[in-house]
């Protein structure tokens, strides 16, 4: 039989081992747990954040200022930070990060860049250089739901939404490699802003911050297909971004042919919905329309778009279509554009002809990325 004595050791022994069990599990779990994406944080998150750190609240404002102002790539970046705070984010945080797989140079300038995030999701943006401006063309999806026939984005199909992070720091990308400060913005890229409204609204906004990119809301353009619900949330909203829709056509069955991603939303809607938001807001959209041979280039489609632009505040911004390898859809002529120009005109509706960027680079949304991951 055994004495006390050896009863307490034997008891001092198990519970070393269950207490040294329990810690090693802690640390697994910890080193398990996943790493948190600093973009996706709000400003209270990080408070908490570093308040569990065990370090002064002003170390928040200095970490966004190295998120969303110096856009840093590494936590060694941030050298007013003390180096076992660093430590410490490093080892619970991740500061996401695009990488730049594919980059092409147009003789006018132009940059197009294919970026992959962590996730092996990839998109597309574009720098676009004028004098002293610099404009920004983003994505707001990976690939596109909307499956518009003459689109190379749509042909590759849908992915996922991005996160308010990914869109934002596709601006911060080209702003680094011009080394220029961003003039003005458009979501026109791969996606439908208003598929995923809540993330593209946040990265306008921080776009607009002046703790963010600080551009003039005026110079922040999201461009939809016409989702009528979200055009009428986004007439509400306080900021004056602009809003642009690609209208492709005023002739329904044409539309629907298209763009069969908003289908179920008339034009007579649209119509409707486009008045309340000139009311509500006093800014004048813009109609985008891509101008194809034997598709929406005919006097009766003249015709509509004249009758739907007619006596209501836009702009109609005429597109040359790019000509996509293996696409049936070819731009009409430059005679064809002018002759819309002119007849928009004589109704009252200013029209342009917009000033095609990147011909000699893959310009159109989704042919980079295509030509990169299929070639």
């Amino acid at each position: 039989m055994q004495d006390a004595t050896d009863m307490t050791t034997n008891t001092d022994r198990i519970d070393a081992r269950d207490i040294a069990q329990e810690v090693a599990q802690e640390a697994s779990a910890s080193q398990s747990a996943p790493l948190v994406d600093l973009h996706t944080l709000t400003h209270g998150q990080l408070l908490a954040l570093i308040a569990e750190l065990g370090q002064p609240k002003f170390r928040a404002k200095q970490i966004e200022e190295w998120i969303w102002e110096k856009n840093a790539q590494s936590f060694d970046d941030m050298t007013n930070l003390p180096k076992a705070l660093r430590a410490q984010l490093a080892s619970r945080c991740t500061l996401g990060g695009a990488t730049e797989i594919a980059r092409q140079v147009s003789e006018d300038g132009s940059r197009k860049y294919l970026l992959r995030f962590p996730d092996g999701v990839s998109v597309e943006c574009v720098g676009m250089p004028s004098g002293p401006k610099l404009a920004v063309c983003i994505s707001s999806q990976a690939g596109c739901p909307m499956g518009c026939a003459f689109c190379a984005t749509g042909a590759s199909g849908f992915n996922r939404n991005l996160s308010a992070g990914e869109i934002y720091e596709q601006v911060m990308h080209v702003r680094d490699d011009f080394d220029s400060r961003v003039t003005s913005v458009v979501l026109m890229g791969q996606g439908e802003p208003f598929m995923n409204y809540d993330n593209a609204l946040t990265a306008m906004r921080k776009l607009n911050s002046p703790d963010g990119a600080g551009i003039g809301a005026r110079h922040i353009t999201v461009s939809t297909c016409g989702v009528i619900p979200m055009i009428r949330r986004f007439s509400k909203e306080p900021e004056q971004f602009t809003l642009a829709v690609s209208l492709h056509s005023a002739v329904q069955k044409t539309r629907n042919l298209l763009m069969p991603g908003v289908k179920k939303y008339s034009l007579l809607h649209l119509y409707e919905v486009m008045g309340e938001y000139v009311d509500r807001t006093g800014r004048r959209p813009t109609y985008e329309y891509a101008l194809i041979k034997g598709v929406n280039d005919s006097d009766e489609e003249l015709a509509s778009l004249c009758d739907f632009c007619r006596d209501n505040l836009a702009h109609v911004n005429i597109i040359k279509l790019n000509d996509v390898k293996g696409s049936k859809f070819k731009p009409a002529s430059d005679a064809r554009a002018l002759d819309f120009v002119r007849e928009l005109g004589k109704v009252g509706v200013e029209a342009t002809i917009r000033n095609s960027r990147g011909q000699d680079i893959d310009a159109a949304c989704g042919q980079l990325r295509q030509n990169v991951l299929n070639g």
